[in-house]
């Protein structure tokens, strides 16, 4: 395939609002058009009439919108569409069932078991894309004793037994059922179908002769281990791809002959174009943005001197957020993503999309400015659209003299015929502040900017680059208003913007090659053992690609091919896509590459350190085919005029004369300096005044960022610079969390992100906490407070503290917290101090793993640290405090830590993260001073408690209006009966509040006591979800609480008492009383359902969920986890693959939720079936008839069956509800109008799934 000679090519990107059209001409012109995707009254189809309009004005022939285009003038046509993306979004796909191994027919319902936004109290979660389950009754497994089954295709390294054959008639009626109910569409997902798919093919093959119009199997779409995203992807295949074939059937029908003899090709979510036959919706959600990507990496990176580039995708007017992705010199792919609800198993580029775009909403919030999550969308869109429409970052920029009405179609008001109205921005906008409107604008500004420099900081820092070393790309119509701004936010020197950035998106799908990848599983070691299977099985795959490539047409000379392994050290979860590229293969290698020394270097990169003494595993095998297709850019020399007017726009420093350039006119090689707009007909750049840019030889924009000198500012209170130290505060603390994310070496905390960082105040005060796990809220405080109070005056510089006793401000001993001072120069004591808390695997005690469900003492819990200098003079004390891990030995029946090693590297880390944060908060009084800085922290928890009060006197004036009374309680039973009581008296003037505890039961002899840290973090917790929106999270939230505990009762027990079940069981339980109190919802499950078992050679944890409380106006979610936890469960092909358990059965318990006008959520039912020896089993939960499971032994085969709680319902069954927990319902779901995605978004997910 080669560029068409005397033919026109198009590159059409079909997006929601507008369709972007980037025609090469016969005669090697370029040509672009932008016009509306949906626009019923003038044409169906928006990339046809592109097209026939292009046809029509460059030929001077007729092509009438009611008859077919002409295809004979057409050489090939690209195309990217969001048509997937919508369907899913809105659920609009075809109706569809799924076929799943018996026992798992909620798998897909309960996945990964977490709740997407941690403080919802309605646990909102996307429906499941089928309609109907089947359960088939066949079950595979993987052999773990030794025996060798023959191979069976395709070969992992694995071997099988098949313990149930399919009942083929079973499954022909029921299908046959499901026919006759209309439905047409098939998805399957059977067990460890990806490694063996002998079933699923069989299902499929009688599934097609019974009349499916679509059949999708997992082990065809992505076959790849982990059932629940493989589920997701295969019903998503299902769903879309019937939606994508119809629009394929009506664009194809505009044109003469169908297109027939015309090159097709859509963009896949991988950057890889595809034949439109072999397009399908597991491969096309991120279709439209991908070609954005494309556009971006081959035109900058090569102009920018090959410096890795950031692009920078803020869309067009209407658009609600922006895309942020990488390059430098590849595709960045990730493998498991999450797009409106559905975790996606296939390749896709690493898109991150940030809540902030032309048309994110601007708010005032208890005293700070606020942009998004929520949108204006396309109806009414911003205020200056003239529809009545709010305040939007598009008004803001108009305000501010950067957006010329006069330059922009006349397409807005009810008649869709009048300008941008700049008088209705005025209007909206006048009257929101003391400030001036243009000071107010300006806020706004700079905080999306902030809001947008946040996640391009995460997405470089996560993976060891230097954010400051980058070029920021900008395309999309809106980005070049805010580029210079984020730039300089970033350390950045340069930004680049392309000549065709309004239409990127299309001319990247020009660029872009033809791509064929095929993938299969492995489960072999990387070492001279398998080299020669390893070669021979990626001999076999580019072979496959290659041919696939040759048949659509390319010549071997334009066909590339790049090898990747899939590599993780053994018994880690953190496996990377690796290629050879640069690492050519030698004597102790595979042929196709050194392996070894790519992932070992990628690994030190991304992680800070390698394992050298640990295997790789390899887990899959990929081969990627290119056949070269894209397009050269032509270079236009333009001879233009110079400055076209002068205007008046806002900066920092006041109005100032801004030239105003239009692009098209201006001469290459021409320098404009700022304050400057370049003015385009699909985008508008803002040069700002420390800003010069530069035209190209190719006509493209390279603008030299010039430093951003601060403005001084003082420490009186400026509402826009609060907004943005919050930004910073939670920045520093985001950082913290990934270098010790990198440099850890635990499954905690490297793998399930189980840690938290924050940064304090000189009193010990939190200021911010990330991420918001929530036992740790308002606990680490405690630790830091203590501290200060009984080691302050001897804490020196290069010292660090080590505790984890709950009289310190612990919550169970597991958990870890490093405390490091800040101390500045001419100041006697620290003037901040940061600190990290994590869970460690094993620190001693009793049983494996330091979560005893029998503890009676602490002592048996493991090893206590209260105030243990870790450091001291900047010496790591290792002799030390491996004396302390193995302390807990001296103990009758107890062990000292039992992994040493990983104990001392991730203190190690968690020292490493401190510094980073230490280093963090230095540069930002270095900009700033120390007391402006220290101002702004005080006013930040200012701000939270503003927010606090406010919701306090809101429900007392609502409460007092019904009841009467400013008093509130509420109590619950422990199951062995001890109270927990809760008395709370509101002041609604003041809006504070007395929570007392008073009459809670003593401590009990086991371990659910609960240290005060935990109360505070239950507290604090509350607060947040009550209040109902984003807020910092810091003391601020408890200044205007007094909380009460007495002494010595299961809230606040004796120092040497037993409290493991206290932190995973106590802690539900003082949520929910304190729900119940100010009747916000019913309660949850109440536990956490710790399920522990283990042996000699292996150790397994995990929580299972329950069903969540109602409240006003929703239903419980079911088989979800609740309030203070929200961990992830480990996938059924994982469970089964490493530990000596088959998974029998995990679905949903019917009618367990409680009964009322909204039903409470159902809990679930786990089976694990025990397999090769005696398994030590443990079980904490709470809410059972018969009590607590202790420790049992499980011999060989025998099953443990778990029934979860389900959670309370609301309100009577046939009665409206009543009470002051309705004031709360307006503002549970918040951010309807914005789904995020990207590696950014995954990463706070899963760590918020801790």
């Amino acid at each position: 395939m080669t560029e068409t000679e005397g033919k026109f090519d198009f590159a059409i990107d079909r997006g929601g609002t507008f369709t972007d059209v980037f025609a090469r001409l016969p005669d090697g012109r370029e040509k672009v058009l932008k016009l509306l995707s949906h626009d019923p009254q003038n044409y169906k189809d928006a990339p046809t009439e592109g097209i026939r309009r292009v046809l029509e004005e460059e030929t001077g022939q007729a092509f009438p919108r009611e008859q077919p285009v002409e295809t004979s003038l057409i050489g090939w046509i690209r195309m990217g569409t969001t048509v997937a993306t919508n369907a899913l979004l809105e659920r609009q796909g075809e109706r569809t069932a799924l076929l799943v191994t018996k026992g798992f027919k909620d798998l897909l319902h309960i996945g990964t078991q977490a709740r997407p936004k941690l403080f919802d109290l309605e646990v909102a979660v996307p429906d499941v894309l089928y309609e109907e389950v089947i359960e088939v009754d066949e079950r595979v497994v993987l052999r773990q004793d030794g025996c060798q089954l023959p191979r069976k295709e395709p070969n992992t390294g694995d071997s099988l037994e098949v313990w149930r054959e399919l009942d083929m008639q079973r499954v022909e009626d029921d299908l046959r059922g499901v026919l006759s109910r209309g439905i047409h569409s098939l998805a399957v997902l059977l067990l460890h179908s990806y490694t063996w798919s002998a079933h699923e093919k069989a299902v499929g093959s009688l599934a097609r002769r019974l009349g499916f119009t679509q059949v999708s199997l997992s082990s065809e779409v992505m076959p790849m281990v982990r059932a629940v995203p493989r589920g997701y992807t295969v019903c998503a295949d299902a769903y879309l791809t019937p939606k994508i074939r119809q629009y394929l059937k009506g664009f194809t029908s505009g044109f003469r002959g169908g297109l027939e003899g015309v090159s097709v090709l859509f963009m896949q979510s991988d950057g890889g174009l595809t034949p439109m036959e072999q397009f399908c919706g597991s491969r096309a959600v991120l279709s439209g943005p991908a070609g954005g990507v494309v556009g971006y990496a081959i035109t900058s990176y090569s102009q920018t001197e090959n410096k890795p580039v950031i692009g920078f995708d803020m869309g067009v007017r209407r658009s609600t957020s922006t895309d942020v992705s990488r390059y430098a010199g590849h595709y960045e792919h990730v493998f498991e993503a999450t797009t409106a609800g559905v975790t996606l198993q296939a390749p896709q580029l690493d898109i991150n999309t940030v809540a902030a775009g032309g048309g994110s909403r601007l708010f005032f919030r208890s005293g700070m400015f606020v942009v998004g999550p929520e949108s204006a969308g396309a109806h009414p869109g911003p205020a200056c659209y003239r529809k009545g429409g709010p305040l939007t970052v598009t008004d803001a920029n108009l305000a501010l003299g950067r957006l010329l009405p006069s330059y922009f179609p006349r397409i807005f008001g009810p008649g869709e015929d009048e300008p941008l109205s700049s008088e209705e921005t005025m209007e909206v906008m006048s009257g929101k502040s003391e400030m001036s409107m243009e000071e107010v604008a300006m806020g706004f500004i700079r905080v999306a900017n902030e809001a947008m420099c946040r996640p391009i900081r995460a997405l470089t820092q996560a993976k060891g680059h230097d954010t400051s070393q980058h070029v920021l790309a900008c395309f999309g119509g809106a980005g070049g208003q805010h580029a210079c701004a984020i730039a300089q936010a970033l350390g950045m020197k340069t930004v680049f913007i392309h000549k065709y950035s309004g239409v990127l998106s299309a001319y990247g799908l020009a660029l872009a090659d033809v791509v064929e990848e095929v993938q299969e599983p492995c489960s072999l070691q990387y070492n001279p053992r398998s080299f020669s299977e390893l070669d021979h099985r990626v001999e076999q795959l580019t072979q496959r690609c290659t041919e696939t490539l040759r048949d659509r047409g390319f010549s071997s000379s334009q066909i590339t091919t790049e090898v990747f392994l899939h590599l993780r050290y053994e018994k880690t979860d953190c496996a990377l896509m690796v290629t050879a590229t640069g690492y050519p293969g030698n004597s102790r290698s595979c042929k196709s590459g050194d392996f070894r020394s790519a992932f070992t270097k990628r690994y030190l990169q991304e992680f800070g350190f390698t394992i050298p003494d640990r295997p790789i595993m390899v887990d899959d095998i990929r081969v990627r085919g290119s056949g070269k297709s894209g397009i050269k850019s032509v270079t236009n020399t333009k001879m233009g005029s110079g400055i076209l007017k002068i205007t008046k726009c806002y900066f920092e420093d006041g109005y100032l004369d801004t030239s105003v350039y239009l692009w098209e006119e201006l001469p290459c090689d021409h320098n404009i300096p700022g304050p400057a707009i370049i003015i385009d007909k699909n985008s508008t750049i803002l040069v700002e005044p420390s800003c010069v840019a530069h035209l190209t030889e190719g006509g493209d924009v390279c603008i030299a960022v010039g430093s951003d000198p601060h403005c001084l500012l003082g420490t009186e209170l400026n509402t826009v610079q609060l907004s943005i130290f919050s930004h910073r505060f939670m920045s520093i603390a985001e950082q913290m969390g990934r270098v010790l994310q990198r440099t850890s070496i635990s499954t905690n905390i490297k793998e399930r992100l189980d840690f938290s960082c924050a940064v304090f105040g000189p009193d010990g005060g939190l200021v911010s906490n990330a991420p918001h796990i929530p036992v740790h809220l308002g606990a680490m405080q405690e630790t830091v407070q203590y501290q200060i109070k009984s080691i302050g005056s001897i804490i020196k510089e290069g010292d660090v503290i080590l505790s984890n006793h709950p009289c310190a401000g612990g919550s169970h001993l597991p958990d870890l917290t490093v405390i490091t001072p800040v101390f500045r120069s001419g100041v006697s004591g620290p003037v901040f101090f940061v600190a990290s808390r994590g869970h460690h695997a094993d620190i001693g005690g009793i049983t494996p793993g330091s979560m005893p469900p029998h503890s009676t003492s602490l002592q048996q819990e493991g090893a206590v640290f209260t105030s243990f200098k870790l450091v001291t003079a900047g010496v790591f004390q290792e002799e030390a405090v491996t004396e302390a891990l193995m302390a807990p030995a001296q103990y009758p029946d107890c062990s000292g830590t039992r992994n040493l090693h990983d104990n001392l590297s991730d203190l190690r880390a968690q020292v490493a993260a401190n510094q980073r944060g230490s280093t963090l908060v230095g540069e930002l009084i270095d900009s700033y001073g120390l007391a402006v800085v220290q101002a702004y922290m005080g006013y930040i928890q200012t701000n939270a408690e503003l927010a606090v009060r406010d919701m306090l006197k809101e429900f007392a004036h609502c409460r007092q209006k019904q009841t009467g009374s400013l008093e509130v309680e509420a109590e619950d039973f422990m199951d062995d009966g001890t109270p927990i009581r809760l008395r709370v008296q509101i002041n609604e003037n003041e809006g504070s509040a007395v929570f007392d505890f008073t009459g809670t039961g003593t401590e009990v002899w086991g371990n659910c006591n609960a240290p005060r840290a935990i109360t505070f973090s239950a507290l604090i917790y509350c607060l947040r979800c009550m209040v109902g929106q984003d807020i910092p999270l810091n003391q601020g939230c408890l200044t205007p609480i007094k909380v009460i505990i007495p002494s010595g009762s299961i809230l606040q027990p004796s120092q040497n008492a037993a409290v493991v079940g206290g932190n995973v069981l106590t802690s539900q339980r003082v949520v929910d009383v304190i729900f119940r109190a100010f009747e916000v919802c019913a309660a949850s499950q109440g536990c956490m359902n710790n399920v522990t078992f283990g042996s000699e050679g292996s150790g397994y944890y995990e929580t299972v969920a329950g069903g969540a409380g109602a409240g006003p106006g929703w239903t419980g979610r079911s088989g979800v986890h609740s309030h203070m936890t929200n961990t992830r469960i480990t996938d059924p092909e994982i469970l089964e693959k490493r530990y000596p358990v088959v998974l029998e059965h995990f679905s949903l318990r019917p009618g367990s939720g409680g009964a009322g006008e909204y039903r409470g959520g159902d809990g679930v039912i786990r089976k694990l079936l025990f397999r090769n020896k005696t398994i030590l089993l443990s079980c904490l939960s709470e809410f059972c008839l018969c009590g607590p499971i202790g420790v049992v032994y499980c011999p060989l085969w025998d099953m443990f069956c778990l029934y979860t709680p389900g959670g309370g319902g609301y309100g009577e069954e046939d009665k409206q509800t009543a009470g002051a927990g309705r004031l709360l319902k307006k503002r549970r779901r918040f951010n309807d109008n914005f789904s995020e995605r990207g590696s950014v978004f995954e990463y706070r997910m899963a760590q918020e799934g801790v």
